[in-house]
């Protein structure tokens, strides 16, 4: 074998794909292999390896690389409750990719970074847009068939090569590369896996990006899940990628290893296959793999193993190969009609009908007042591709009727003591002129959490607080991901007004304040610099919007969110309202004319309580992307019906929800699977123009057993005069159980498009293995003997028709002492963590001050046993061990344990245990700390 076989091993198409890998892995020399470990891959020119770049971003149509075809975002595809059309959409981005990559393979590469999985467990994260749902069987649904378009299998070569993101529980922007997600044994397996799963079981997905948080005090990219669990998902191998710039965390942010060699080194054998670090400047990372090889941290084989993943997506993709398959696709394909097409199809199915008291479907209205700052706009968030074009809500309108449009802002002046902030220079600068016109009138947008952009009248541009300090108004508004162009009012003393930028990016919060020097606007980050201005309303831009509305027929009314502000990476909300400028403008467009229509359209959720109790009609749909104002006219007007329902909970506040970093939706009945109260609008709720009856709902037995399943069945019947669209929901409730179960979870759900009058059987089939649950006791997922409720509906909430079905599972037994009891293996807790017992592998509990316990429920304290021993690290404490009760129940031992020389130092303290005989329910309390404790064993005879 040399490198100048006249058709090497690895360029035969014929033979399978680990044996072509093998043979040029087996050709590349150890420094050859280091220069495939970064995202751009080094060209190995003597065997004709190009250049190679892994993630081009994909998210809902291609981004950042000029005009594509810009689908809804992914919270919009998760509102259609629709897998088919979701891997349609997959599939046009994919033909995209290769047209883009046709033209420039070093510059796009078509190893793509989508589909987002993680579930929406708050709808308060940055990213919510990004995501399908909170549900997590109907996250890893729509994962999958977007994967699955994306990859577009030709049975030899795939299109592209999808990366599922962000392995793993991450919901949380605030301090991301900081904070830890709680993830007790249950939730991490029923919710979190079971999003990630199904994309990498199917084969749909090749790829996985590790996440920049760390769970259970450990960094993400270091987690032993990945080779643990997530690797034995799949049939074949799974790429593994960084996010962008977290290997360098390890050991700076997080601080978790003391260098970054050995960092990078911890990473490679924990599974980290590639590493997305300081863009193109690959030599300066690997020089951190290098110095971990001649340190002895890795050797080669570690690199081949990372490399043989690296290689199989390159032939996967069939670089490799005499003839490429999808040579015919070309810029033809891009923002091509059939894409636009479909672009419109899926925001028309996305559009959801929250509210309607029969002002929809419009009655041919001859005059339509459009309102709001989102009426005549499409909005694009961070992984938007750049729109080829935009049919705004007012455009699409206006194709109906006659329509009036009004932004409803107000438009301002900000007087200086020495003169009015203008625009000079065609809004290169911001200077105090005596000007009172155009040039000195600002339009200020309110984008909820006090952030506020400003856009001038006679420059038409946005002001911009720029990196020099330099202040303009010539800015097209936030599009970076470093947003400048953001601003918060302070007041100060005497009535006056004072500016401060918001500007937040990946770990900053600007400081800076709108000072005055020689004349002009600039940022200064001394509070003291200051400048206090008089806001002077120019035109009020609710009494305009009144205006305009009193003298229409209907008034639509569009409101929501910027996606680059208040709500973004890097940044969380702090509440669910409703900008509160946005909010007057609908309540002054209502009492002029009761015909109003709010159309949300947003990232996220809002806490709308007092347009539901008052405004007639509303409609919420995601950002749409290029065809959003068509899909809503036609929903709008009746010619499609809406067939949108929410993929996720709308609350009635954030007070509803348990705190941002609580992971354990368990513990905090949090997501519609476990949340008590009743919401503004439920999971899965969404209207038709139609009614509809249910009826007669069966299974097709009385009882089934593990490896069997359920027929279900139901018979819909439109009932109306007109054509319709309702989407059956199935759920199911376990009755009777050792532990919590959900109050439901939805199994299986239908789009049916029903014709007026029209009947039809819908089925399901539920696997009786789906009705699993993990158990703490037996350390699996356990389907337990119990009746299991069936409840078909049209949302959480709202269900219509239910029945019961017995399963003959397992009944779980009572904890077996003479084997050890993991700590994290707990029932219940309170006050305590889930921390790392070494940084390669396991868990324990830490409890980081007294006032902390664990339950270890239903323990079999046979005859005999006499003593206890407790593993654990850290300071000097005291745990209390109690039956029945963390405070009064009897004491069955108190453990004073040592300090140790660190919280990765155990050691195990013994101790004579009480008498006591019996199941009963063990209680660990923590008495004082910090401590980890990483299990219990009890001894003596039983």
């Amino acid at each position: 074998m040399s490198d100048t076989d006249p058709r090497p091993a690895f360029r035969d198409p014929n033979l399978p794909r680990a044996e072509r890998v093998a043979d040029l892995l087996s050709r590349l020399t150890l420094d050859e292999k280091i220069g495939l470990l970064h995202q751009y891959h080094r060209p190995v020119e003597r065997l004709g390896m190009g250049p190679f770049k892994t993630g081009t971003e994909a998210l809902h149509g291609l981004a950042w690389l000029g005009e594509a075809t810009v689908f809804p975002q992914v919270v919009a595809l998760g509102a259609t409750w629709n897998p088919e059309l979701v891997e349609q959409v997959g599939a046009a981005v994919a033909d995209e990719v290769l047209a883009f990559n046709h033209n420039d393979p070093v510059k796009v590469g078509r190893n793509v970074w989508a589909p987002t999985v993680n579930p929406l467990r708050d709808p308060r994260w940055g990213r919510n847009e990004e995501g399908y749902s909170e549900d997590a069987g109907m996250t890893g649904l729509m994962g999958a068939a977007y994967a699955r378009g994306l990859k577009g299998d030709n049975g030899s070569v795939w299109k592209t090569a999808p990366t599922v993101k962000h392995f793993l529980a991450y919901g949380n922007e605030a301090d991301r590369c900081t904070t830890s997600s709680n993830m007790p044994p249950r939730v991490l397996r029923e919710y979190e896996f079971a999003a990630h799963r199904p994309a990498l079981a199917s084969g749909d997905a090749v790829a996985v990006m590790l996440s920049y948080n760390l769970v259970n005090g450990r960094p993400a990219h270091v987690t032993p899940l990945v080779n643990d669990e997530l690797r034995t998902w799949a049939d074949d191998e799974v790429f593994i990628v960084s996010d962008a710039y977290a290997p360098n965390n390890l050991a700076e942010l997080q601080g978790y290893f003391e260098d970054l060699p050995t960092a990078y080194a911890a990473a490679v054998k924990a599974g980290l296959d590639s590493f997305t670090q300081d863009d193109e400047n690959a030599p300066g990372v690997l020089a951190h793999v290098e110095a971990a090889i001649e340190r002895g941290l890795l050797d080669e084989g570690d690199i081949d193993t990372a490399v043989r993943r690296n290689l199989h997506v390159r032939f996967g993709l069939g670089e490799f190969d005499p003839e490429d398959p999808y040579a015919h696709i070309g810029d033809d394909f891009v923002n091509s009609p059939e894409h636009q097409a479909l672009a419109r199809e899926a925001a028309t199915q996305s559009v959801t009908l929250l509210k309607n008291d029969g002002l929809l479907p419009l009655k041919a209205p001859k005059k339509i007042a459009v309102i709001g700052p989102l009426a005549d706009v499409q909005m694009q968030d961070w992984y938007s591709g750049t729109l080829p074009y935009a049919v705004t809500a007012r455009q699409a309108l206006a194709e109906r009727a006659e329509v009036v449009c009004s932004e409803g802002v107000d438009r301002i002046r900000l007087r200086h003591k020495t003169g009015y902030v203008t625009a000079v220079e065609d809004g290169k600068a911001l200077e105090l002129t005596d000007t009172t016109g155009a040039a000195a009138q600002f339009d200020l947008f309110d984008w909820g959490g006090w952030s506020y952009t400003a856009r001038n009248v006679a420059t038409g541009k946005y002001v911009d607080g720029r990196r020099d300090g330099t202040v303009g108004a010539d800015s097209v508004g936030p599009h970076e991901f470093d947003v400048h162009e953001t601003f918060t009012i302070v007041e100060v003393e005497g009535g006056k007004l004072a500016l401060q930028q918001v500007n937040k990016a990946e770990n900053a919060v600007s400081d800076n304040w709108y000072a005055i020097e020689d004349g002009r606007l600039v940022l200064s980050d001394d509070r003291a610099d200051a400048a206090e201005f008089d806001l002077e309303v120019v035109v009020k831009g609710r009494e305009v919007a009144a205006e305009l509305a009193r003298d229409a027929d209907v008034a639509v009314v569009v409101l929501g969110d910027h996606p680059l502000v208040n709500g973004r990476e890097t940044e969380d909300r702090t509440d669910l309202n409703l900008p509160s400028s946005q909010a007057w403008v609908l309540g002054t467009v209502l009492e002029a004319n009761p015909n109003t229509i709010l159309v949300m359209s947003s990232s996220y959720p809002y806490a709308a309580n007092w347009p539901e109790k008052h405004v007639p009609a509303i409609v919420w749909s995601g950002h749409g992307g290029q065809e959003w104002g068509n899909a809503l006219a036609d929903v709008l007007y009746g010619d499609r019906d809406p067939e949108g329902r929410l993929p996720q909970t709308w609350y009635t506040d954030a007070a509803e929800l348990p705190a941002m970093l609580d992971y354990d939706i368990v513990a905090s009945d949090a997501t519609y699977l476990y949340y008590l109260g009743q919401p503004l609008y439920p999971f899965g709720h969404g209207l038709s123009y139609a009614d509809f009856k249910y009826a007669d709902l069966k299974a097709d037995k009385e009882h089934a057993g593990p490896g069997g399943e359920f027929a279900v069945t139901v018979e819909v019947t439109n009932t109306s005069d007109r054509d319709g669209v309702e989407v059956v929901q199935l759920y199911t409730h376990q009755c009777g159980s050792r532990v919590k179960q959900p109050l439901r979870q939805l199994r299986r759900f239908e789009k049916v498009r029903l014709a007026a009058g029209e009947t039809r059987t819908v089925a399901f089939t539920v696997p009786v293995d789906e009705l699993a649950h993990w158990d703490n006791v037996n350390g699996r997922m356990v389907v337990e003997k119990s009746r299991q409720r069936l409840m078909v509906g049209r949302s959480a909430t709202d269900i219509v028709l239910s029945a019961s079905v017995r399963v003959d599972g397992e009944t779980v037994g009572a904890r077996d002492l003479s084997k050890p009891l993991a700590a994290t293996a707990n029932d219940s807790y309170e006050g305590v963590l889930w921390r790392d017992e070494s940084r390669t592998s396991g868990d324990v509990i830490a409890a980081e001050e007294a006032g902390g316990w664990i339950m270890l429920g239903d323990c079999d304290f046979g005859p005999g046993y006499s003593t206890v021993t407790a593993r654990v690290a850290g300071q000097a404490s005291q745990l209390t061990l109690r039956v029945d009760d963390p405070l009064d129940g009897d004491v069955l031992a108190k453990i004073d344990t040592p300090a140790t020389d660190g919280v990765y130092d155990y050691t195990d303290i013994t101790v004579e245990l009480g008498r006591i005989e019996g199941v009963k329910d063990l209680y660990v309390s923590f008495e004082s700390g910090p401590v980890r404790l990483a299990s219990l064993a009890f001894g003596g005879e039983s």
